[in-house]
């Protein structure tokens, strides 16, 4: 799992790094997330939302979900 739009969807996912989740929990989290924010997109929008609101917490939280999804590969995420 590579894309930078799953990680925005980890990253508008309600999923924290201080959980130190499985890779079942971030397919969970990813298609949670994906459902609930419509799709890419409107992952995509919360996290500009968020980079407007927290500019001081949201650069970590997306480093944190693009080394998650650098290091899990669970194919299914994308496919809900």
């Amino acid at each position: 799992m590579r894309s930078t739009g799953t990680a925005e969807a980890l990253f508008a996912s309600t999923l924290q790094p201080s959980e130190h989740p499985t890779a079942e929990q971030v397919t969970a989290a990813v298609r949670d997330s994906l459902r609930r924010h419509g799709g890419q997109q409107g992952c995509g929008s919360v996290c500009a939302a968020e980079y407007g609101e927290h500019p001081d917490t949201a650069p970590a939280r997306m480093r944190w979900a693009l080394a998650l999804t650098h290091h899990v590969n669970p194919p299914a995420a994308l496919a809900a």
